[in-house]
């Protein structure tokens, strides 16, 4: 399973990429906003800047609901890196500019997947990757990893080569049951990545072999 980081804080991917486990990163306006970057031509910079610290996939999001826009904006994202990947909403217009981007070569994200039924229609389209958005379902009291495997499973059955992007990640358990859940990818903020690092024994183990090792030099 690979992992992107959901930020548009270039200090957080590097931080990321220095760890040695980053594959991508995925971002939108609103993260974009959060670092203060406003303005269509400085929100452009930024994603070249990101794809200049990254080795993998960075997913740009479309603000255009409708066909003609989808496109335009799609098509001027894409023209930017060739590691960008054009993030589209799922919507009919969405599904739509999803078909004519992959008829073209340009490869799509499509985000704001809630049903097993968006994710079959995404695949059907050409998307590169599905982002099933779990952790929104489970505040409306509904399993999110169950959609993330419920989709892997229906991608297997019919060798779809649509990826699983699992995203709205809120903890570091969405992770690991993501992971168990075949997830091909997940996209979260760098707490929930670091939080993996975490368990008390390592740090009971680690104190006590410092314990030991400074016994012996005595």
């Amino acid at each position: 399973m690979r992992f992107f980081i959901d930020t548009a804080n270039l200090d957080q991917i590097r931080e990321a990429m220095d760890l040695g486990i980053l594959d991508g990163v995925t971002t939108n306006p609103s993260l974009m906003a959060k670092e203060g970057i406003r303005g269509e031509e400085n929100i452009r910079k930024h994603y070249v800047a990101i794809c200049e610290i990254v080795d993998g996939d960075v997913s740009a999001e479309v603000i255009a609901t409708d066909y003609e826009g989808i496109i335009r904006e799609g098509e001027a994202l894409a023209a930017l890196h060739p590691q960008v990947v054009v993030k589209v909403p799922m919507i009919r217009e969405g599904v739509k500019a999803i078909r004519a981007f992959h008829s073209k070569g340009i490869r799509t994200n499509c985000t704001l997947v809630f049903s097993p039924g968006q994710a079959i229609l995404a695949a059907k389209a050409g998307a590169t990757y599905v982002s099933p958005f779990i952790g929104r379902l489970d505040d409306v009291s509904t399993d999110g990893v169950e959609l993330i495997a419920r989709i892997v499973d229906i991608y297997r059955y019919y060798d779809l080569p649509t990826q699983v992007l699992a995203a709205s990640i809120r903890h570091s358990m969405h992770i690991v049951d993501c992971a168990e859940a075949g997830a091909d990818v997940v996209t979260c903020p760098l707490d929930p990545i670091l939080g993996l690092l975490k368990h008390p024994l390592t740090d009971i183990g680690l104190e006590k072999f410092l314990a030991d090792h400074r016994k012996s030099q005595q």
